[in-house]
């Protein structure tokens, strides 16, 4: 893996991130014949990122709206791709709960830094029903489901000794009752309207195709872009 520079060996910061690698991964062949739909490239794509060692190539940053139109971001782990969309889940109470409540038009972005691989997903959330969100809630860890539960996250924690209360109480809850679930536990699916594949090239010749749906029958266009 290459070296970072020195930062004092440039007169300016600008200079250093510049000069900083990039596009540093080993891009495997392109699929040059698209599939039909977008989820079938992106299960070949994250397959492949799997295979090759990539870590979390399940993680993914989540762009969303809030009411007064701030754009937010943040990582999460990707849950499922069905032929409907992508399905990740939260608190409906957390920042980005809020956000999808008040504006369900989001963003997915992916990035394989070691394929030279990245995947731009554009839709709308919607919310899936209690049976999909509690069994996300039954498949997480025991910690997790106790943080998950006893959380008010983005609140200011004046005292950690409260949250690990919170959470000690949480955890003896969930042992009692194993088929608990938070109310306010909900899995998401971004049901795509467009979706870019994106393969580096080290001298920028970049490769970009985009799957964009179509609003009359429902199914999917693809097309070659400009770099």
């Amino acid at each position: 893996m290459p070296t970072a520079p020195d930062p004092s060996s440039y007169l300016d910061t600008r200079a250093w991130i510049r000069a900083l690698p990039a596009l540093s991964g080993v891009t495997p062949p392109l699929v040059e014949v698209l599939p039909d739909s977008p989820s079938e490239l992106f299960l070949y794509w994250i397959t492949e990122a799997g295979a090759a060692g990539v870590p979390e190539p399940q993680a993914a940053a989540l762009s969303t709206v809030d009411a007064d139109g701030c754009p937010d971001a943040r990582f999460l782990l990707l849950k499922d791709v069905t032929e409907r969309g992508f399905w990740f889940s939260g608190d409906a109470h957390s920042p980005k709960g809020r956000d999808l409540a008040s504006n369900s038009s989001a963003a997915l972005t992916f990035y394989w830094r070691e394929q030279g691989r990245q995947v731009r997903v554009r839709g709308s959330v919607e919310e899936g029903g209690p049976a999909v969100s509690a069994r996300d809630f039954r498949e997480r860890s025991v910690t997790a489901r106790a943080v998950a539960a006893a959380s008010r996250q983005s609140e200011v924690l004046g005292d950690p000794a409260e949250y690990e209360h919170a959470v000690t109480a949480a955890v003896a809850r969930i042992e009692a009752e194993p088929d608990f679930v938070s109310d306010s536990w909900r899995a998401w699916c971004l049901v795509p309207d467009s979706v870019e594949f994106w393969q580096a090239d080290p001298g920028r010749r970049h490769r970009r195709r985009l799957y964009r749906r179509d609003t009359g029958t429902g199914g999917w266009t693809a097309a070659e872009l400009w770099p």
